[in-house]
């Protein structure tokens, strides 16, 4: 079947404004994004914070496509935006900042938290591992960006990886652009406290000898 594919904004600049893909019968919205990926690239790192429409009304991934249906890939809007995401794998710091400023944020703060080699006790780490309750991280992580933007007048951008994350690897990257420093700081600040005290999350620390999930907050 043949299923028309919009792109906007920075995804068109990365791929084609209007393409048109050959998938098979019952294919997913899903498949049709890994097609479109397969032909450019460079679209891969920007899939946790893409959204996509099917004729016309946001549709979920897992839909099923049929012959002549169109498509749109949707970066994030602009003006106060934000962009949260839980992903597996690595997270691409640079993907979460691009498009976030606007000419008017004269301040952009980036916070990454990365796994370090050694826990508070002095123990040698090997990796972390994070376990989320993932449709509700998503709405809280989704509500924590939204307050942030809301009482600083910032746009935000929050990714944090769930899995196993390797030692000196971003754990969260945080993106707050703002009109000024102070207010993009206080941004970034209130996220990563917040992330520590409502995020449905939990971290494991793995050590040659065993393992140990960490305290709240930790």
């Amino acid at each position: 079947m043949q299923i028309a594919i919009r792109c906007f904004a920075l995804l068109r600049e990365l791929s084609a404004d209007r393409t048109v893909l050959e998938l098979n019968d019952g294919a997913t919205i899903e498949e049709a994004w890994s097609e479109l990926a397969r032909r450019y690239p460079a679209l891969l790192a920007h899939r946790p914070y893409v959204r996509a429409a099917r004729n016309g009304a946001y549709a979920e991934w897992e839909e099923r496509l049929g012959d002549q249906d169109e498509v749109a890939f949707l970066p994030p809007v602009s003006g106060g935006a934000r962009r949260t995401a839980l992903v597996e794998g690595t997270i691409d710091e640079s993907a979460v900042e691009d498009g976030l400023a606007t000419a008017a944020h004269g301040a952009l703060v980036t916070f990454v938290g990365r796994a370090r080699n050694n826990a508070d006790d002095g123990r040698e780490v090997l990796e972390l591992e994070y376990e989320a309750y993932g449709p509700m991280a998503e709405r809280v992580l989704e509500e924590i960006a939204a307050e942030a933007a809301e009482r600083w007048d910032a746009s935000v951008g929050v990714v944090h990886r769930v899995g196993l994350v390797p030692i000196g690897e971003a754990a969260v990257v945080i993106v707050c652009a703002a009109a000024h420093r102070d207010a993009a700081y206080q941004a970034s600040r209130y996220v990563i406290e917040a992330i520590k005290e409502r995020l449905p999350i939990w971290k494991r620390e793995r050590f040659a000898d065993g393992s140990e999930w960490k305290r709240p907050g930790a």
